[in-house]
């Protein structure tokens, strides 16, 4: 490390570059991905790391030993170099299929079963993607709600066109996509008939059980597993998030490409490991007052990714009594609402801000009569604009009270979400155990399914029904 001493200095841990915000060994250390921790002085102890240093290793551990608790479902620890190769293959070529055989595809799944797929496919190709001019099939998600008016405009939007269902259940039982999996089997029968529509359903279920897994070896769908060993928000590459994405044309041999890379690079133990830096400022910041933590992106397409991380950190840490509460925002659209309370309300959150390089350029036009007063910006490129417009931003937000961590990446493409995936998913399993919680179970969420079922009248919960509708 010395001989990073006469370039840089030290802070929170981290050799940091005089006359830059850049973290000089995160750089080095971590080729795809930049971690700048610089905006946390003041907020957090400068021994957050060290004094962390022993617990993070022990996390790291048991991550990797798969032990712990939760420690039987750390599948997704070595999932992108030892994913199963030939149903790799098998969903490489069912997506063929069902490009050539659909002009749409219905995603039916709830949470993690939906979640990771709609957010790469949106970061990567667009959150207009269904309106776009392409050679693939739009995608529409199904059975993640029970709304009846989202439903009708669903089934309207696919009108007569030729399409195909991908339902995503490891029981098969659960409500939301249960019901959306009945309606929209029903429709493909009356369409195809019976034998036309076995060819168009594709099953991602338990590979040995369950009502889902029942039916589609009864029926004779093509059937893709929901890993025993890999929790739901945990999922999104395996076949759960990979046959929608491979469906949408995402080079998903890069986007696995990606995590192995961040997989290899952050299984590498020790302070200089930005996984480990990001896992102890955020359990420092949440033990330094700070409840909620508010992930920041500048990219509209960006905003289900968002969605997908708020599950994977709200299922994982929110548990005990304890945890950040993950929230998020679209800059720069959120500061003219959010931004107020995130300036002047409550101290109680902290930013990570996630900023990908552009890939596209535009030059702002000049304006002879300049009645905005912007002729000064004619010629620069957009890009600049939104780059200073982020660093006013967190310079202002760090003077307000609001510590800041920034997650750099290149340009958005398959392999740097890969990584980025990956990043957060190894950070989540390091932070739970920092907290002493099970980072990979979900009690709270079945309270709602028991109240819902009971009122519902299923059968075996008539006792509860009627403690329910007393208090109702």
């Amino acid at each position: 490390m010395d001989k990073f001493k006469n370039h840089g200095e030290m802070f929170l841990g981290v050799w940091y570059n005089k006359t830059s915000v850049e973290p000089i060994l995160s750089q080095e250390e971590c080729s795809m991905l930049k971690l700048d921790l610089s905006k946390l002085k003041g907020f957090i102890p400068e021994d957050y790391l060290t004094s962390r240093q022993d617990r993070l290793a022990k996390a790291a551990e048991m991550v990797a030993a798969h032990t712990g608790p939760g420690g039987d479902f750390t599948g997704w620890v070595t999932l992108p170099r030892d994913y199963d190769k030939e149903e790799f293959a098998r969903i490489q070529a069912a997506a063929k299929k069902i490009q050539k055989q659909s002009q749409a595809l219905v995603v039916i799944g709830i949470g993690g079963s939906y979640l990771g797929a709609r957010a790469v496919i949106e970061l990567l190709l667009s959150q207009n993607y269904n309106l776009k001019k392409k050679d693939t099939p739009d995608i529409f998600f199904a059975g993640n709600g029970l709304s009846t008016d989202y439903l009708l405009e669903l089934i309207d939007l696919i009108g007569d066109r030729d399409f195909s269902v991908n339902v995503i259940s490891k029981s098969g039982t659960t409500t939301e996509p249960a019901v959306a999996f009945r309606i929209f089997k029903a429709l493909l029968e009356k369409k195809y008939g019976k034998e036309g529509a076995r060819e168009r359903i594709y099953a991602t279920t338990d590979k040995a059980r369950g009502a889902l897994k029942g039916l589609a070896d009864a029926e004779g769908y093509e059937e893709f597993v929901v890993p025993d060993d890999v929790g739901g928000r945990f999922s999104v590459l395996t076949a759960v998030g990979l046959l929608p994405i491979a469906v949408s044309g995402i080079d998903i041999d890069a986007l696995m490409a990606g995590a192995r890379q961040a997989m290899e690079e952050l299984s590498v133990p020790g302070l200089d490991n930005p996984a480990w830096q990001y896992a102890a400022a955020r359990h420092g910041l949440y033990q330094n007052g700070k409840s909620i933590e508010v992930l920041a992106g500048y990219e509209p397409r960006f905003r289900f990714f968002a969605e997908w991380w708020k599950q994977l950190y709200g299922e994982s840490e929110g548990k005990d009594g304890k945890g950040l509460f993950p929230a998020s925002v679209e800059f720069t659209a959120d500061l003219h609402s959010m931004g107020q309370y995130i300036q002047d309300g409550e101290r109680l959150m902290f930013e990570t801000v996630v900023k990908f390089l552009p890939d596209g350029e535009y030059a702002i036009p000049d304006d002879p009569a300049n009645v905005d007063g912007l002729n000064f910006l004619s010629g620069k490129p957009l890009a600049f604009v939104a780059e200073q417009a982020m660093r006013g931003t967190i310079l202002a937000h760090v003077d307000g009270g609001v510590p800041n961590v920034l997650l750099e990446l290149p340009q958005i493409s398959a392999k740097s979400v890969g990584y980025l995936i990956y990043f957060f998913e190894y950070v989540c399993g390091l932070s739970g155990h920092l907290l002493e919680v099970n980072p990979f179970n979900q009690p709270g969420v079945e309270a709602y399914k028991k109240n819902m079922f009971a009122l519902l009248g299923k059968p075996g919960y008539e006792d509860l029904k009627a403690e329910l509708e007393a208090k109702l």
